[in-house]
């Protein structure tokens, strides 16, 4: 057999181009090979750019990794911008996103306050946070909604840079599915299991209904090895079961690693009807800031 006649992945149109000093974010993008991860990088931007310009639904699930390594303001850019129709968070995202709006910073050095038994025994926080939930249980909020609102109303220094507070003024849903005994709240006399509950449960039938207008959109994932990806699973097997079409749709997860349930109930199961799964392997101190950067200017770039 000749090589000529013989098929080939790899093109020179594949290959990458080198930088210009000096050049655009979009010609860099550009620039990356055609191949594996550098092109799913584009489709994702792309999935996301098509999904805006048709006004369909972009969520953001994000685990609290995500805000711990410093990219809530990229969330918040997303939020102001209307590249975020909702937000599903973890529990621990509603810790680290009052501390960072209380105090400026947060995460605990946990090996060495589990030694001295003193690991996610401030005070402050839990007593805050739980006060939220049960106001917001009692006024029939869910609890990114409650804690939302604690931040945005509340003495809160750097309440700017609040993934929840941002949510609750603009409007967006922000829910946060929380699992029993996962949070340091948890742990404090102040804990209401009933509020927590109630709370998270009302944030799931939002998501619910949020899922339910997913046909044409995206779905954004980083961060949750598991809670996120089985909640999304059951609110998107909801939604079909009450009727509604959800089949055409991109998933995208990106990770440091790749893990079981994002991998199936993130990627690959709910896209079988004819949608796209997309995973992104790296850091996400570095892969989120380049897809958003992306995003940004596919939907920006051409305005200017």
């Amino acid at each position: 057999m000749s090589a000529r006649s013989r098929p080939s992945k790899v093109r020179l149109r594949d290959e990458a181009r080198p930088h210009r000093p000096g050049a655009s974010l979009a010609a860099f993008l550009a620039g990356l090979p055609g191949v594996l991860g550098a092109a799913d990088l584009r489709r994702a931007i792309d999935a996301a750019g098509r999904a805006h310009a048709r006004r369909r639904t972009i969520l953001w699930g994000l685990g609290a990794h995500v805000i711990k390594v410093g990219l809530a303001p990229l969330v918040v850019d997303l939020l102001k911008r209307g590249l975020a129709s909702g937000l599903l968070l973890n529990g621990a995202g509603c810790v680290h996103d009052l501390e960072l709006a209380r105090m400026g910073r947060t995460s605990e050095d946990v090996d060495t306050a589990l030694d001295e038994g003193s690991f996610g025994m401030a005070g402050e926080t839990a007593e805050r946070l739980n006060a939220a939930i049960a106001a917001g249980a009692s006024d029939g909020l869910g609890m990114g909604a409650a804690v939302g609102r604690e931040i945005e109303t509340g003495r809160y220094p750097h309440k700017s840079r609040s993934i929840l507070a941002t949510a609750y003024r603009l409007g967006v849903p922000a829910t946060v599915h929380a699992a029993i005994g996962t949070d340091i709240h948890h742990m404090h006399p102040s804990a209401d299991g009933a509020a927590l509950g109630a709370t998270s449960f009302r944030d799931f039938e939002t998501l619910t209904g949020l899922v339910a207008t997913l046909e044409g959109g995206v779905l954004f994932h980083a961060g949750s090895a598991v809670i996120l990806p089985e909640v999304f699973l059951k609110a998107l097997a909801l939604a079909r079961n009450l009727g509604h079409r959800v089949r055409r749709f991109t998933t995208v997860d990106l990770d440091m690693i790749r893990h079981y349930r994002p991998l199936e109930n993130v990627v690959r199961r709910p896209t079988r009807l004819g949608g796209v799964g997309i995973s992104l392997t790296g850091q996400h101190e570095i892969l989120l800031p380049l897809l958003v950067a992306g995003i940004v200017e596919r939907v920006e770039g051409g305005r200017r």
